[in-house]
């Protein structure tokens, strides 16, 4: 049957270099792509047995850690491993916490490439041996992290767009349910996270070093 993989990167080229990776592989490769975070998510949607999605962390429509946080909510099950141009050790270890599989840089060979890949495929987690990830977790950041895994994937959207300034009513509209439902969920984020307000739960979402100006991608 094969491998289903899914390569979410707005670089062509970046793309076409993971997709040589892929294709080196024994068992014959299924490569799905995108190009921006809705792609990426229409992709994994449509491929919810998809063997491993490897995903650019700075993609139109999402910024930093956001994309991860929401698929890894809708799809717990598709194994996702960052690729990034980005070595900062504080994010991969919050990318890590927040259910990354692993972290292959850009800068990687085609040979480390795919020895993560292949590691990744056995269940593995790959970070590289020159990241050190010692000492780069932050007690508030992780507990942080660990309330938002507990957002269901409808909070999880929800919180996106409180990251963006948007009104319920707008939140509502965007989603295609009620002011009432939206008020509900709204204040079912906020407890869980913490906080009292939409605006603490805006400062603490800085703490993960997310661009609140681009935000979380709905």
């Amino acid at each position: 049957m094969g491998q289903t993989f899914i390569v979410a990167d707005d670089h062509p080229l970046f793309r076409g270099a993971l997709r040589e990776v892929l294709g080196s592989l024994p068992e014959e490769a299924t490569i799905v792509e995108a190009a921006d975070f809705d792609e990426a998510a229409k992709a994994i949607a449509d491929h919810p047995e998809a063997d491993l999605m490897l995903l650019d962390l700075n993609m139109p429509g999402t910024s930093g850690l956001s994309g991860l946080a929401l698929l890894r909510a809708e799809h717990p099950s598709v194994p996702i491993a960052i690729v990034s141009a980005s070595e900062d050790a504080p994010i991969v270890a919050r990318a890590l916490d927040l259910g990354a599989s692993g972290f292959i840089p850009k800068s990687a060979s085609f040979d480390e490439m795919r020895r993560a890949v292949g590691q990744l495929l056995l269940g593995e987690v790959y970070v590289p041996d020159d990241i050190s990830l010692e000492g780069q977790r932050d007690v508030e950041v992780t507990e942080l992290i660990q309330r938002i895994r507990t957002l269901t994937p409808q909070q999880t959207r929800v919180l996106a767009m409180l990251g963006r300034g948007l009104l319920n009513k707008q939140i509502a509209y965007e989603l295609g349910i009620s002011e009432a439902t939206i008020k509900a969920h709204v204040s079912a984020v906020l407890l869980k996270l913490g906080v009292d307000s939409r605006t603490q739960a805006v400062i603490r979402l800085s703490k993960l070093g997310i661009d609140l100006e681009r935000g979380f991608a709905a």
